[in-house]
């Protein structure tokens, strides 16, 4: 049995990768410095050993190959170490081609937002229509329960993020992925602790699109001109668009998106109907259905699937109820993803109000890259609590100033679940808004209006 040590194991990427190459016989062993659940019990329910912290014993016995995450740096005692005595290395997306994704159909979601819904609901068109697809997913889809599997036919869906691979490997992991079927959602400027500016970016969805085989399929976004640019900077492969113009477009019957009729090249293919919000997740819709078919699956069996489809943990999830006071969890951490989630909640809401909770996590948001589009992004909230941490670097009240939307600033979460207490109303949809934990603050709301 051949031994593989993850380097950062309980990332959601490399935990997911470690659950696959435990599918695929390999004995998985991995470190990493944030070990808590969910992800080490889960992990350790698979059968992987998670040691905590990067020590050199943790590589004793030698593994065949180490898989080094992206947050390791030269400098760290384990990296000179492997270094050193010449041990074997590789990133985790050329791990994955490598071992697993070198002999599958692969169809790719990549995109600045979107992508790990995109991603879930591509997965579970396949699933449904008996594809028995493996997958990987920057997120926890609720048909499957998992964020990944190896699966049981030659089909991969795949989260393709334009985010680095390693120290070593500068590239965006998704030009390891070789897919043959590619949705490219949409293209702006993020991750500035990586990317100098949207050009960058663009270069990187180049060197992806340069891959894709003449006999594959790109779908793309036709409402995004920055992608547009990036494809047009070489493309040898058939494009599907979607949007307002594109080859696939959506006639919407509800606001919020929860039904719409599918037209293709302007003829009515069906009606979907269900449980998923957002005018941005009928175009992830479309995507899905236009990929699907390049497989083989009918857009009419897609769109039956896809009533089923029950979203994904952390994406305008509803994490509780009280008196009326829905309290809804989202990923949202760009201003786009942010006005998107608050029109969609915005326009499913018939009485009430949307407060907005906001926590500026992400590196990008904290280097105040985001700072004047951040105030113009909450125009559809009723009210707007922000959490201004103490290391920001930048003023919160004095960028959010002139907002249509009225905002508070806060420096602790206490405080906003205080100020929410005092004044949310039954039918009021407060929203948080964060990429990480933010201290529990969903659970401690729910508490703390129930009591």
């Amino acid at each position: 049995m051949k031994h593989i040590h993850i380097l950062g194991i309980c990332g959601t990427f490399m935990g997911s990768l470690a659950i696959i190459a435990r599918e695929m016989g390999y004995k998985v062993t991995g470190s990493d410095t944030s070990v808590y659940p969910p992800m080490s019990t889960y992990l350790a329910s698979q059968g992987i050993e998670i040691m905590q912290g990067y020590e050199i014993e943790h590589l004793q016995p030698l593994p065949d190959m180490i898989v080094v995450g992206n947050t390791m740096k030269r400098g760290m005692p384990v990296i000179e170490y492997m270094l050193n005595k010449n041990l074997a290395y590789c990133s985790g997306p050329q791990w994955l081609y490598e071992n697993c994704l070198k002999t599958k159909w692969v169809l790719a979601v990549a995109g600045t937002h979107g992508k790990t819904t995109t991603t879930s609901m591509l997965a579970h068109i396949l699933d449904v229509n008996g594809y028995k697809p493996g997958f990987l997913i920057g997120g926890i889809p609720v048909n499957f329960q998992v964020s990944s599997r190896l699966g049981q036919s030659d089909f991969f869906v795949i989260e393709a993020d334009e985010y680095d691979c390693a120290f070593f490997d500068k590239r965006s992991k998704f030009v390891h992925y070789h897919p043959r079927t590619a949705i490219l959602n949409n293209l702006e400027f993020d991750h500035a602790d990586i990317f100098e500016n949207v050009a960058a970016i663009q270069k990187q969805f180049h060197h992806l699109v340069r891959i894709i085989p003449s006999e594959g399929l790109i779908v793309e976004n036709v409402d995004e001109p920055l992608l547009k640019q990036a494809i047009d900077m070489g493309c040898w492969t058939p494009r599907q668009t979607f949007g307002k113009e594109g080859d696939w477009q959506a006639k919407l019957l509800e606001a919020d998106g929860s039904s719409f009729i599918v037209l293709y090249q302007g003829e009515e293919i069906g009606t979907l109907s269900w449980q998923i919000l957002g005018v941005h997740n009928v175009y992830n819709a479309l995507a899905t259905i236009a990929a699907a078919k390049h497989v083989g699956i009918k857009p009419q069996d897609a769109i039956e699937a896809l009533a089923s489809f029950k979203g994904v943990k952390r994406r305008l999830e509803l994490r509780g109820e009280v008196n009326g006071i829905k309290v809804f969890d989202d990923f949202a951490h760009h201003p786009t993803a942010i006005e998107k989630t608050l029109y969609g909640i915005k326009a499913h809401t018939k009485q009430g109000r949307v407060l907005a909770v906001i926590e500026p996590r992400s590196n990008t948001m904290r280097m105040g890259q985001f700072r004047e589009a951040l105030r113009d992004s909450l125009q559809q909230a009723d009210f707007v609590l922000v959490f201004e941490p103490a290391n920001l670097g930048w003023n919160m009240k004095q960028a959010l100033a002139g907002s249509q939307a009225p905002i508070e600033v806060f420096s602790t979460t206490q405080e906003i679940i205080e100020r929410i207490k005092s004044f949310a109303k039954p039918q009021d949809q407060v929203v948080i808004m964060s990429n990480g934990g933010f201290e529990n603050i969903h659970e401690r709301l729910i508490a703390a209006l129930k009591a």
